[in-house]
């Protein structure tokens, strides 16, 4: 049997995806969200470190993948991804923007109490339970921090500006991550398809709304000079932002309007679903 799913059918399936995910219960939505928050997060401090213990940035990249390919062959709700799928849904009929909106609200809420949950563990273990400094990774996380946010202030509206547009560049690679991860059938095609985007985006040092709740607050956390004020106007508001405009812009919608099957907007196709990214339900 081919491994490999047809553009159509990648399509297709992205539209049975984002249906289903909002049909999912907020229970479900919040779950599953905490479940990538947090792994996204160990992704982030694995790739952190082994850029600072190689002083080769690149080994971060090849690294940070690991966790956004287990969010993908669990079937778990990270918001970046539903970004890019579920307003597909609503433009086939097969969803509202009610729900699509709601969807986004409950995995917003979930990725970020699984960020800052695995934020305070790791800051227990960092520290030693708050008995020691938190090295030099801690200074590498409190840096970033602060590059994510006061960074940009000095720029003014040209700060918020460059966090949007790296955020968009950012979810243009995520949301292609995702549908390389569908393109395949097998569990090692699903890794490698989805590696390849997420190692780009992370290479290039963009803007990623749910690494983001992990890496400010955590650099807060470690003593980073960011207030909450700073966190969201400098980058927790405009990087989301930016991430719904890239992720449903340049890669949901420009897949959907080349490859999607003219005149029939209520396919569905279990076969081609369950190949491509398991069971929804």
């Amino acid at each position: 049997m081919n491994d490999s799913l047809s553009p159509v059918e990648i399509v297709e399936a992205m539209v049975d995806l984002g249906a289903a995910k909002a049909a999912h219960r907020p229970t479900d939505l919040l779950i599953r969200g905490m479940f990538a928050g947090a792994l996204l997060a160990f992704a982030t401090s694995l790739a952190l470190q082994g850029a600072l213990q190689t002083n080769i940035p690149l080994v971060g990249a090849l690294i940070f993948p690991a966790g956004f390919a287990m969010i993908v062959v669990l079937g778990l709700e990270l918001l970046t991804g539903n970004f890019g799928l579920v307003p597909l849904a609503v433009l086939s009929g097969r969803t509202t923007a009610s729900r699509m909106l709601a969807n986004w609200i409950w995995v917003f809420a979930g990725n970020m109490l699984g960020a800052l949950i695995f934020a305070m563990l790791f800051y227990f273990v960092l520290t030693d339970a708050g008995n020691a400094g938190a090295g030099a990774l801690g200074d590498h996380i409190r840096a970033l921090a602060e590059s994510k946010t006061i960074a940009y202030e000095p720029y003014g509206y040209g700060g918020l500006a460059t966090g949007f547009v790296k955020a968009m560049l950012c979810n243009w690679m995520v949301c292609l991550g995702v549908v390389m991860g569908m393109s395949s059938r097998s569990l090692p095609g699903k890794i490698i398809g989805c590696w390849l985007p997420i190692f780009a985006f992370f290479a290039l040092g963009f803007e990623h709304c749910v690494v983001n709740m992990f890496v400010i607050p955590m650099g807060m956390i470690l003593g980073a000079k960011i207030s909450f004020a700073d966190w969201w106007y400098w980058n927790q508001i405009p990087v989301t932002l930016g991430n719904i405009a890239g992720g449903f812009l340049f890669a949901g919608l420009p897949l959907y309007w080349t490859y999607r099957r003219r005149g029939n907007t209520s396919v569905s196709t279990p076969a081609v679903r369950t190949a491509a990214f398991g069971p929804t339900a």
